[in-house]
C-alpha cells in the first residue's frame, strides 16, 4: 500500500484520498470514500458540493507527482493549483453517494516546474466529473 503521508502536505480530515489502486508514468487511479465523511472540511451546511471534486483530483495529481519524484530518487515537490479548465459536473452534491469514488488522473504535460493533467471522477462505474488541472512548482521554504 502506498504511504500517502509523504506524498501530500494535507493531514487529518484534509487528506481526501485514501488509497492508490494503480499508477504508471502517465496516469494514476485512486479511490476514496472521504466524500461521505461528516468531518470533511469542504462540507458546508452538512453538504459536499461536487465542485470540490477538483480538490480530490488535485490531491490525486499531487500523489502521482510524488510517486514519480520518489521513483526518480527525488523528494516529492510541492505545487500550487493554478487553473481548472473544462470542468464538467453531473451532480450538485456528492455526500450522499454510497461506496467509493474512483479518481483517474492522466498527464497531459509535465515539465520540471509545471504540470497539466486531465481527470475523471467515477462513482459506481459512471463518470460524475471531469476536467483539466494545471499546477506550478512551489519553492521549498529554506527556513
Amino acid at each position: 500500500m502506498t504511504d500517502l503521508t509523504r506524498l501530500l502536505p494535507h493531514a487529518g480530515s484534509a487528506r481526501l484520498i485514501e488509497r492508490v489502486l494503480r499508477w504508471d508514468a502517465q496516469e494514476i487511479l485512486a479511490a476514496t470514500a472521504r466524500h461521505r465523511s461528516p468531518d470533511n472540511p469542504l462540507r458546508r451546511e452538512g453538504r459536499l458540493a461536487s465542485v470540490h471534486l477538483v480538490e480530490f483530483a488535485a490531491q490525486v495529481m499531487a500523489i502521482h507527482g510524488g510517486l514519480l519524484d520518489t521513483a526518480a530518487g527525488r523528494e516529492p515537490q510541492p505545487a500550487l493549483l493554478v487553473s481548472v479548465r473544462d470542468l464538467q459536473l453531473q451532480l450538485d452534491h456528492i455526500d450522499q453517494l454510497e461506496g467509493e469514488l474512483e479518481i483517474l488522473a492522466r498527464v497531459l504535460l509535465a515539465n520540471p516546474g509545471n504540470w497539466q493533467y486531465s481527470f475523471t471522477v467515477a462513482h459506481d462505474g459512471e463518470t460524475i466529473a471531469s476536467g483539466r488541472i494545471a499546477a506550478i512548482a512551489q519553492p521549498l521554504d529554506p527556513s
